[in-house]
């Protein structure tokens, strides 16, 4: 039974120090791959020709995007410059139509009046009223 004894305290041992050696072997290893990222090591040639294709992939991905952000943003810009065009052109419109309402109204009215041999004048001042003083 001591036997027994003694080889579990001896395995106990033996597993916590596989253990603790594991995880000083992670530790140093996260602090290499720190270390050699930081100096550029981490990041081989060899890295890139195993990841080439993958690699360009993702240049062109993210070149693509910034390019299709550009092209939104100018189209945008491109958008609200031609709505601004069209309220001024409608308001234009609105004002030129106005005014050839108003004349098509007025030449029409004295050709009426010629034909019909009335008399009336075209008044160019408004009238006004005058007040009686009390």
């Amino acid at each position: 039974m001591t036997k027994n004894k003694e080889t579990t305290k001896k395995n106990k041992k033996k597993t916590f120090s596989k253990e603790k050696k594991l995880l000083a072997d992670a530790g140093e290893k996260s602090s290499a791959f720190v270390r050699d990222m930081r100096y550029g090591q981490s990041v081989s040639l060899d890295f890139f020709q195993k990841n080439a294709w993958l690699l360009i992939v993702i240049v062109v991905v993210i070149i693509s995007l910034i390019g299709l952000r550009y092209k939104t943003k100018t189209k945008m810009l491109e958008i609200k410059t031609l709505t601004k065009e069209l309220n001024i052109s409608r308001s234009n419109k609105l004002q030129e139509k106005s005014a050839y309402m108003s004349l098509i109204r007025e030449t029409e009215m004295k050709r009426l009046t010629q034909e019909k041999n009335l008399g009336l004048v075209f008044q160019e001042q408004p009238l006004y009223e005058v007040e009686m003083a009390e």
